[in-house]
């Protein structure tokens, strides 16, 4: 277990025992403490509530792996469990604050709370609630940006379907696709949580000041435009697997249409194999010489083949080639 405790508004960042961080957060001075469970915390390890010293009852939850998308307020504090981009995963983050502390915990390395620790001392936050909400500002904009580079990866993979379909393309597609479905499934329980709580609190709290209501309102707008952007990029998907599907249909119609064009060839010449090789009187009496079986034979299959293609060419493709000239120029008129 790696444990950071940055000092405010210094913004020191010093590593220290899980001893230490009771009395720490048992001080008035402002704090914000990063506790990194590792990968696989040991099994018998005491509930983190009793060893930062708070009720185990009321926050049991924290730091537990594999806990829900959650938010809780008790007495000032706040407790509320997170979900993060990093990288091609979705983690979560258990972050506790109240007025004068801010604890982050997860499990494993994070690149969030590397950035978030990196720009305490431009930041300069001066106290938990506005830590909390510089910290929630760039889960959003971790979603926003994994949400943008995969519109744009849609866009070119839509443009290279249309130039030449490749097998990468469809894998790719189907990844973009699956992405769309990971951020969605992550971030909706967050956007729903979020709205809930930050409504509940302006109404429980109307004596909320001027700073903490503008914090508020522009945590929401955020969640809204973030969540715009995830559903965007799964209509982007849809719209450009539609398109595949379309390419691969008109493609399906072509093959159709040459073996409609062949079975038009051979099916006369198929009937008129199927006539001579009838065991007629007739035919076997009166066509016996050379001549005639050509004249018959080769004549009549010219001849019906003349006319399938006549019907098949000219009344059909040539006659929708035409109509579709003139919806041109009509609506270009």
């Amino acid at each position: 277990m790696i444990v950071s405790v940055v000092s405010m508004p210094e913004g020191v960042v010093a590593r220290t025992a899980l001893s230490e961080v009771k009395e720490r957060l048992a001080a008035p001075d402002f704090v914000i403490v990063d506790i990194d469970q590792g990968e696989d915390p040991p099994p018998d390890e005491e509930p983190l509530a009793r060893l930062l010293g708070l009720d185990d009852r009321a926050w049991e939850w924290l730091g537990r792996r594999d806990e829900p998308v959650r938010a809780d307020y008790r007495e000032g504090v706040v407790g509320c469990v997170v979900p993060v981009i990093d990288g091609s995963d979705v983690k979560h983050i258990h972050v506790f604050a109240s007025e004068s502390h801010l604890v982050t915990i997860h499990h494993g390395p994070m690149g969030l709370i590397d950035n978030f620790i990196g720009r305490l001392p431009e930041d300069m936050p001066s106290n938990g609630a506005t830590a909390v909400f510089l910290l929630l500002h760039g889960v959003l904009e971790a979603f926003r940006a994994a949400a943008a580079q995969a519109l744009l990866e849609v866009g070119e993979v839509e443009e290279a379907l249309f130039e030449g379909r490749a097998s990468q393309h469809v894998h790719r597609l189907a990844e973009l696709r699956r992405r769309a479905a990971q951020l969605h499934r992550a971030f909706l329980p967050y956007a729903a949580i979020a709205q809930e709580f930050l409504t509940h609190r302006r109404m429980a709290n109307p004596a909320m000041s001027q700073e903490r209501q503008a914090l508020n309102r522009m945590h929401e707008r955020t969640v809204q435009l973030v969540m715009m952007e995830i559903n965007s990029l799964r209509d982007e998907t849809r719209r450009a697997a539609d398109t595949y599907a379309s390419l691969v249909a008109d493609q399906q119609n072509l093959v159709i249409n040459k073996l409609a064009i062949a079975s038009v060839i051979f099916l006369p010449l198929s009937f008129l194999t199927g006539f001579f090789g009838m065991n007629f009187s007739y035919l076997s009496n009166n066509l016996s010489s050379e001549k005639t079986f050509l004249w018959l034979g080769i004549g009549m299959q010219v001849c019906a083949l003349a006319v399938a293609m006549y019907v098949v060419l000219y009344r059909t493709h040539w006659r929708q080639l035409r109509d579709g000239r003139s919806h041109d120029s009509a609506a270009g008129d």
